[in-house]
């Protein structure tokens, strides 16, 4: 069983910075991870995938080239740098891990597709 620990979720001003920090419990080397937010009122929406190997990422058109995903596997760790920030960005945003498919080196955008969540944080930005 994992048990992932979203940290970093804050207020910031429109234009602003946050780095998320997904801490998982257990060694998730070997999974895809991926980050979610849900403003309220709203169905839960992929943010940022990577792979297990960290050599692949994707991004939802609407964070592309302002949010980076990463990952420190040493650390059983996967961030979420946000940049450029808008107030459209408020929400709950949350970390998954995907079980391991070792052959397959992918991310995955769709929340079914993933067996572990955290909590959540909250981020919200004021414009």
């Amino acid at each position: 069983q994992v048990q992932l620990v979203e940290s970093g979720g804050g207020l910031v001003q429109a234009g602003g910075s946050l780095r998320l920090s997904c801490l998982a419990s257990g060694t998730v080397s070997n999974y895809a991870m991926g980050w979610f937010r849900q403003a309220p009122g709203k169905e839960r929406e992929f943010a940022a995938g990577i792979s297990w190997s960290g050599d692949t990422t994707g991004y939802a058109d609407s964070v592309k080239g302002r949010f980076t995903v990463s990952r420190d596997n040493a650390k059983n760790t996967v961030y979420l740098q946000m940049n450029s920030l808008k107030p459209e960005d408020t929400a709950v945003y949350y970390c998954a891990a995907r079980r391991p498919s070792p052959l397959i080196s992918r991310y995955y955008v769709y929340t079914g597709e993933y067996n572990y969540w955290g909590q959540g944080t909250q981020v919200t930005v004021s414009s």
